[in-house]
């Protein structure tokens, strides 16, 4: 009959104390490891060698193979922001090219409008600025312009129409928006001029053509006039200044044509103004008006 067997003289151990056996034996071994570890010449550094040598390679190998998915999310980042960084130094790109291509057409409408404050200085009248925005076809036979200044900035029907180089026609139409501009080489168009020696008065017509055949002819009230080459004309004026003002220069006298048949002589003008080149131009309105741009006058703009 099996009995149980306990120490001499006392009971059997508790697991609590079997417990703290275990644990002292455990921190007894780790000191003992650790002190021959700490040795210049540790019994455990075969051990350690051989550990090394088999999992060494397999950390490096497992290092290799999971990189690309580890610095994936990375790359993805950089690309992301290399796109933007790259769309935006583009669009930066395009500014400045479309800035380099616009600045000389922006410096000659500056110049075009310096000339036209000029203008508004020398003669005291009020002008409203506008662009030409489209041409007259050439089916109409008409000479005409399209501007980008109607009745909302207070361009009306038989207005002026002038540059900084003189006279350009007047208003014939006009909408909130736009204004369609005859022309003074359109041969429906009749001009009061006046030279600027004698200031015999005439009357200036289109013959129909732009551009360095554009011409006006002038015929002088007193045909015994002789106008002199070169001699400016300008304008004289109409009832209220409607619709032309009365100073703004048309051009010079290029020649002079006899017709002895009639006894009569008639004058070539050659216009200052360039009507193939046509951008700024300024409409002549009342001292006063209000509309939707400013208006030019001999003090500051309103």
């Amino acid at each position: 009959m099996l009995q149980d067997r306990r120490p001499r003289g006392g009971r059997a151990p508790t697991p609590e104390q079997r417990a703290r056996r275990v644990l002292g034996l455990l921190v007894l071994a780790c000191l003992t490891v650790i002190t021959l570890d700490a040795r210049a010449s540790s019994p455990l550094d075969p051990l350690r060698s051989a550990v090394g040598n088999v999992v060494g390679p397999m950390e490096s190998a497992t290092a290799t193979a999971v990189r690309p998915f580890s610095d994936l999310g990375d790359t993805l980042q950089t690309n992301h922001g290399l796109r933007k960084d790259v769309a935006r130094l583009e669009a930066a790109n395009a500014q400045l090219r479309g800035q380099v291509a616009t600045a000389p057409v922006d410096r000659q409408r500056l110049a075009e409008l310096d000339g036209l404050t000029k203008v508004v200085g020398d003669t005291g009248y009020s002008m409203v600025a506008a662009h030409v925005v489209a041409v007259g076809p050439m089916q109409s036979f008409s000479r005409t312009v399209t501007i980008d200044a109607g009745t909302s900035s207070g361009v009306h029907k038989d207005m002026t129409v002038l540059n900084s180089d003189g006279l350009v026609g007047r208003v014939v139409r006009a909408t909130r928006s736009n204004a369609t501009v005859l022309l003074i080489v359109d041969t429906d168009s009749v001009v009061g001029g006046r030279l600027g020696t004698n200031l015999e008065i005439g009357f200036l017509r289109g013959r129909g053509s732009v551009g360095d055949t554009g011409r006006l002819a002038l015929d002088l009230v007193d045909d015994s006039v002789v106008p002199a080459k070169d001699d400016v004309v300008v304008t004289w004026g109409s009832k209220d200044g409607v619709p032309y003002v009365a100073g703004i220069p048309i051009g010079r006298v290029e020649s002079v044509v006899s017709s002895p048949r009639q006894s009569s002589r008639q004058a070539v003008i050659e216009p200052f103004v360039d009507f193939t080149a046509l951008d700024v131009v300024g409409v002549v309105v009342p001292k006063g008006t209000k509309g939707d741009r400013p208006v030019l006058t001999a003090g500051a703009p309103q």
